[in-house]
């Protein structure tokens, strides 16, 4: 997609019918940080996902997650190669966002509060170029650094003084049986451990 010649798509196509998309940056914003929430399940993030792109919902519901996910990417596929899976996660739109903010002011002069609209695709190159001085882009640095061993001692100092503020978690990206099996399982652990420990037929140890 070239942002200089091309219209940006207001629409995606779904068994040769295409389907309206909500294209302003908040909606895609509310997607994704639906995503890093922990406490949801994958049903309601894909919920949360279809009712902030689509108007009206694509009866293919499979093919209209699908084609979300690639307007949230810009556009690529998801067979293009994926650059979020090769690394650690350096930021959140949840947790960075007042950061975000900020550095879309300095380097832009934008206010995206007070923006009335601004197509994602228009988001994503802007936040993609956010300048270097910016204290949303040094924190990303710093965490980089930490994440891939090359902190130094005062660095990782710095970094455990930030407290949350600087962990960003890693997304769970287990299916909804597989996080509805693990609490099973920490429930029946803990149900069993609150016996006592000198239940020898459920022992906790090394």
């Amino acid at each position: 997609m070239n942002l200089l010649v091309e219209e940006l798509p207001i629409a995606v196509e779904i068994d040769g019918r295409e389907y309206p998309i909500y294209t302003d940056f908040r909606h895609c914003l509310l997607a994704i940080i639906a995503f890093e929430d922990t406490t949801l399940t994958n049903f309601e993030r894909r919920a949360i996902l279809l009712a902030n792109l689509y108007p009206k919902l694509p009866h293919d519901t499979v093919q209209a997650i699908q084609m979300a996910v690639k307007f949230l990417d810009g556009g690529k596929s998801s067979d293009s190669g994926e650059e979020g899976g090769s690394g650690p996660r350096l930021y959140s739109f949840s947790q960075d966002s007042d950061l975000i903010f900020s550095a879309f002011k300095q380097t832009h002069n934008i206010d995206l509060v007070d923006t009335e609209y601004l197509h994602w695709w228009k988001f994503l190159a802007l936040f993609s170029d956010l300048g270097s001085e910016t204290a949303f882009c040094n924190l990303v640095a710093l965490r980089k650094r930490v994440k891939t061993g090359k902190a130094t001692k005062e660095e990782r100092q710095a970094a455990h003084e930030m407290g949350d503020r600087f962990d960003v978690p890693e997304l769970d990206v287990r299916t909804l049986e597989e996080r509805e099996k693990e609490a099973e399982f920490l429930k029946l652990f803990h149900g069993r451990h609150k016996r006592g420990a000198s239940n020898t037929e459920y022992p906790v140890g090394d």
